[in-house]
């Protein structure tokens, strides 16, 4: 006969699941700080080297050619880690026996994605008024927002993630000199700290 206390648990586990989408895979955080870092770094030699002077790289980035290369970098980077995140996240939900698509999770990627495209569109509108040194602070700040909103239908991490998201686009804005260098933080340091104890609380 099972306790009181394995019922109470496999109850408050079968909520959760009805609620929650806790299919998100510590690893596709890992991997996506990575191709953020890694987009950072190409980004940096791009606007930097050899010659430009550290903070004048919105002057460089006026040119169509370097904006078309940064445009399609971002792009490659956000493909890259959306379809990673899809890929395990997938491969977690059917190793753990659940769905993928359920209404939790639909309502978790209304929640993110919202602010998510709402920054995209505002970081075109940067781009239309030359605004450059804005676009890594403001895609910063959105996403966190996302995060902090989607929080609710997932894992509890994922709203601590979200606050240094916003924090870091936050000093981003106040000092845009240092604008790649807190994109670079957020979404490459913070996704490897904080996939990597995703990965070792929940995945392995």
């Amino acid at each position: 006969m099972r306790k009181p206390e394995q019922e109470l648990a496999e109850i408050k586990s079968m909520m959760e699941r009805s609620t929650r989408f806790l299919s998100l895979s510590g690893l596709a955080g890992i991997l996506a700080g990575i191709y953020a870092f890694a987009g950072a770094g190409i980004a940096w030699f791009w606007i930097y080297f050899p010659l430009t002077e550290y903070g004048a790289g919105s002057e460089v980035i006026t040119h169509a050619d370097l904006q078309t290369n940064l445009l399609v970098l971002a792009i490659i980077v956000l493909l890259l880690a959306i379809g990673t995140a899809y890929l395990l996240s997938q491969q977690k939900s059917k190793k753990n026996s659940d769905k993928f698509w359920t209404p939790a999770s639909k309502r978790f990627l209304l929640a993110l994605f919202i602010p998510v495209l709402a920054g995209g569109l505002f970081s075109f509108a940067l781009i239309h008024e030359s605004s450059y040194q804005l676009i890594a602070p403001a895609t910063l700040i959105f996403y966190g927002l996302g995060l902090i909103n989607a929080s609710h239908f997932t894992l509890g991490e994922i709203r601590n993630l979200g606050i240094g998201q916003l924090i870091l686009g936050l000093a981003g804005a106040f000092f845009p000199e240092f604008g790649l260098v807190c994109w670079a933080l957020g979404f490459g340091v913070l996704h490897v700290i904080y996939g990597s104890m995703m990965y070792y609380k929940y995945d392995r």
